[in-house]
Order: C-alpha cells, then sequence, then structure tokens
C-alpha cells in the first residue's frame, strides 16, 4: 500500500469485506507482530498459520494428542513462538519455523486466554485466565505456576466482598478475570469481579497499586495498545474504557516501590488506590447508548487512534469503530453470523473477525481511485473535450532548459540487503532475526484411486473420464465463485466439516478475480 497517495480527508480504517478464508472451523486469530502471518485456532484442535500477503496457509501446527477446540494463540515478540491454549485445559509452546513442540503443561482449569511474556524474544514465561481460577505466571520450561492476587485479603480490606456467581456443584464461587502485561512485560494488569484494575509485580506477587473502574462491574477484556500508552477495558456494564498510561513505559516498577514505601501510616487499600491514580487515568468511554449491547473482543488499532468493538448479540455480525475522542464513526455489517473474535492489522487499515460458522473475514478500505494523486496537474474531465495542440508542444527543449545534472554520485554502492527501519516499531531491531515470512508447505498430492474392475469396458472408462473433467472444471469454477452469499456457504461447509471433510480456501470478490 502506498501511504503517500492516499487521500488524508478518508478515514483510515476498513469498510467493506474484501474476501473470507476457510479452514475448518476457525475460533480465534492472531497477527504476528509485523501483520505478514495470521495464526488461527481451530475446533480440532490444529492451529493454522496464514501468510497473510497471499493468502495461503503457510503452515499447520497440530498436536495428535490434543484434538479439544483452541481457545486462544499468541505470538512470541519476533514471532519464533506460538503459545496455543485449549479447552483440554492445556497449553502449549510451538517452534513456528521447525513445526514442533517445544514445551506443554496442563491446568487445573481451562484457559480462556493466554499471553505470552512481551519482554523476551524466545519467551518460557506466560499469562493464563484460565475459567474459574484467578490468573496465573506460567513458567512452560519447568510446568511451575504461581497464582496472582485479585484482591486484597479480607483482613487487609476490611470488606468481605459478596459472590457473584453460583455453581451448582457447590464449588467456590468466582469470576473469570481477565490479564494481560504492560508493554515491556514487568508488570500485571488484573481486572476482577470487583471492577477494579491491580497492577502486580508478577516476580514478586505484589499488589503494587488499585484503579476502581467506575460502576463497578466485572472486567471482561483487556488489552493495552501496541504503545503501551493506553490500556483498554471491557466490563459487564457495557461499556468500553479508556484509560491513560501514566507510568514510564520503562522504569514503571521502580515508581511504584518509590510511592508504595511513602505514606505507610496511611490504610494500605487507601494507600494503594492513591497509588493507582498516579498509573492510569480515565480517557474515554464507549458504548452503544441506545441498543446497551455487549461487546466481544476490543481492541486497539496499529497506531492507536482507532479502537474497534463486535457486538456479542446472537445472529448479528456487527463492528463499530470509534476514533480516540470517542465518536462512533462506522459500523461494520457482516453475514447474519455471530463474531466470536477480532483482531486489526498492526500496520494496515484491515480488520478480521471470526464467525461463529468458523470463517475468517477480511475487512479492508474500499480505496476510490484518484489519478491526481500520482501527478498533481493531471485534470480529471467530466466528459470528452476537444484539445487543439500547441505548435511547440512537442518541440525538444533547447539546450539553455535542459534539467540541470544532479549531485547524485553515481560511483556509491547501494545497500539492497540492508532493511530500513520501520518508525512504527520503536523497538524495532531486525537483527533479532525476526521471522516475517515461512515458506510454502503444500499439501502432499493424494494417490489416485486404482481401478478395482479389470474387466471394465472402454465405454464405462470414458464416461468415467468425462465425469471427472466434468468435475474438476466444476471445481475450478467453484473456487473463483465470487463472494456473493457467504453465509450459505459457510452452512453447507460446516455440515461438510461435520462428516468428517475438511477444506482449506481463500474466497475474493468477482471484481479482483477478473
Amino acid at each position: 500500500m502506498n501511504v503517500q497517495i492516499i487521500d488524508p480527508l478518508q478515514g483510515d480504517f476498513p469498510e467493506v469485506i474484501e474476501e473470507y478464508l476457510e479452514h475448518g472451523v476457525m475460533k480465534c486469530v492472531a497477527f504476528n507482530r509485523r501483520g505478514t502471518l495470521l495464526a488461527a485456532g481451530c475446533s480440532d484442535g490444529s492451529c493454522i498459520i496464514w501468510d497473510f500477503e497471499t493468502r495461503g496457509i503457510a503452515k499447520e501446527l497440530r498436536d495428535k494428542d490434543c484434538v479439544a477446540a483452541i481457545t486462544s494463540v499468541c505470538w512470541s515478540k519476533y514471532g519464533h513462538r506460538i503459545l496455543v491454549s485449549s479447552a483440554d485445559k492445556s497449553l502449549t509452546l510451538w517452534d513456528v519455523v521447525e513445526g514442533e513442540k517445544i514445551a506443554q503443561t496442563t491446568l487445573s482449569q481451562t484457559p480462556l486466554q493466554a499471553r505470552l511474556h512481551p519482554g523476551s524474544s524466545t519467551p518460557s514465561i506466560c499469562l493464563a485466565c484460565p475459567f474459574s481460577s484467578a490468573p496465573m505466571i506460567v513458567d512452560m520450561s519447568t510446568g511451575i505456576t504461581t497464582l496472582l492476587p485479585v484482591s486484597l485479603s479480607d483482613t487487609e480490606n476490611g470488606v468481605v466482598p459478596p459472590p457473584r456467581n453460583k455453581f451448582s456443584d457447590g464449588s467456590t464461587p468466582f469470576s473469570p478475570t481477565a490479564a494481560c502485561f504492560n508493554k515491556y512485560g514487568d508488570m500485571v494488569y488484573v481486572g476482577n469481579s470487583k471492577g477494579e484494575v491491580l497492577i502486580i509485580d508478577h516476580k514478586n506477587v505484589q499488589i503494587c497499586g488499585i484503579v476502581p473502574i467506575p460502576g463497578n462491574a466485572v472486567i471482561k477484556n483487556m488489552v493495552f495498545s501496541r504503545t503501551g500508552q493506553y490500556l483498554l477495558t471491557n466490563s459487564n456494564d457495557r461499556t468500553i474504557r479508556i484509560y491513560e498510561n501514566l507510568l514510564p513505559l520503562k522504569g514503571g516498577l521502580k515508581f511504584l516501590e518509590e510511592s508504595n514505601h511513602a505514606g505507610d501510616e496511611q490504610d494500605k487499600f487507601e494507600k494503594l488506590k492513591a497509588v493507582g491514580s498516579r498509573c492510569l487515568t480515565l480517557f474515554r468511554e464507549f458504548q452503544d447508548s441506545i441498543t446497551k449491547v455487549h461487546w466481544k473482543a476490543p481492541c486497539f488499532s496499529g497506531d492507536g487512534e482507532w479502537v474497534i468493538g463486535g457486538s456479542a448479540s446472537k445472529g448479528e455480525h456487527k463492528i463499530y469503530i470509534w476514533d480516540r475522542a470517542g465518536h462512533l464513526v462506522k459500523i461494520l455489517e457482516g453475514p447474519k453470523e455471530a463474531l466470536i473474535d477480532l483482531a486489526w492489522h498492526p500496520v494496515h487499515p484491515i480488520v478480521v473477525s471470526v464467525s461463529l460458522t468458523g470463517l475468517v473475514y477480511i475487512w479492508a478500505k474500499d480505496y476510490t481511485e484518484n489519478w491526481s494523486a500520482f501527478a498533481p496537474d493531471f485534470k480529471e474531465l467530466e466528459e470528452n473535450e476537444e484539445y487543439v495542440e500547441r505548435e511547440d508542444e512537442f518541440d525538444l527543449m533547447p539546450e539553455t532548459e535542459k534539467v540541470k545534472e544532479s549531485d547524485v554520485d553515481e560511483d556509491e554502492e547501494i545497500d539492497i540487503m540492508g532493511v530500513e527501519k520501520d518508525s512504527g516499531f520503536s523497538d524495532s531491531d531486525m537483527s533479532q532475526g525476526e521471522i516475517c515470512f515461512l515458506p510454502a508447505d503444500p499439501s502432499p498430492d493424494l494417490p489416485e484411486p486404482q481401478d478395482q474392475f479389470v474387466g471394465s469396458t472402454s465405454k464405462q472408462g470414458d464416461s468415467n473420464q468425462s465425469a471427472s473433467a466434468l468435475s474438476e472444471e466444476a471445481g475450478q469454477s467453484a473456487r473463483l465463485t465470487s463472494h456473493i452469499s457467504p453465509p450459505l456457504e459457510a452452512m453447507d461447509n460446516s455440515a461438510a466439516e461435520d462428516n468428517g471433510g475438511t477444506s482449506s480456501r481463500r474466497k475474493r470478490r468477482s471484481s479482483e478475480v477478473l
């Protein structure tokens, strides 16, 4: 995409469905750091890595012992590893290039989300958020888990929190808790069922600050922007809130330690609230005041200028887009399928959404042709005009009017191997051997079925060949079918998946195919 020719007056956010990806039943997606690879977790326990430039499958990570649905996928900082959490309570760390398991551990509860430590190029530490347990730090190399606190103890706080969930089996009430690392991974931000954000030093397992959320509603999702400057929370009161991070990106933990040492005579809970007020401040609130919908998988755009959230209503595939000032700028309406996951491309104005049927829709901007962007003196005509050529219009220019020779040193060596540092990635370091692309991994050809009836007539053979040719031609024409009714095709494909068949294809609009 040539950024220089984009009309600056047009909003840099997606508008239409460009195409969709199909492979089994996909449940969750995640881009790598550059947006060149897309990982998708499937219901059969496999993790598919798509080459987002060619829209083809680059690699498939499959554990023969795991057939449970994938609940989340997460890339390491430089793309060497992928962490996969499954509904069978397992966490699996994969080597992306080799396609082999590095480590695997099983938790006591199903992890709804798992995130790798963002400060290491080859991390083995991850943060897991189980369904009915406190968030925990998991060391994948040793299998050691460390539970993180979700509130101050009753003796420290003096208030016994009322239970919010009641389980039929008589187990201890506990609401699922959201958590995320900060930009460099030295702190963990935990959102609990009392509507509080806890800032935790995960190495010492110590609460350093508390930030109360307005309304005290259960916090369902938390995510930082790529720059680490803003924190997004999604609460049960159907409101998305943006908080500005007041801590320095590096050395924030040292600042918290100094703040906690001061004012020891103050009540601990009030002191932690005072420290939290110096860490996060409420910046914006987003909600649909008319429909009052719950939000699904809200996140930031790559540059942090936009915020998106999917409608959690059943049978509705709507994506709301706000600017950071709080204005609703666009509502994207997709097929009549529930939305279960969202991801914004790290670099381009592209959003991928996952439907309940397992399709991944790619939303992109509908650019209009503007030829004057290539040449400022180009004039677009509404209708044909008669043009009279000037006498000297095509004459050779006189010697005096020739363009002066440039001062460029033609003998200077040009570096064609080096990679310029991308200003969008402040901590970019290509010396780390970042993985941006994977070699194609073609599927092996299936062996051709041999004739079972040796005595078959030539007429039957000819009819079989003509039938196979027709079926092959029909298959090719089906692959080029324009994306007119994806929900109907999705239903057919999901039915085929239930019958044991697997498929992998991409769909594009007819205008792009031609």
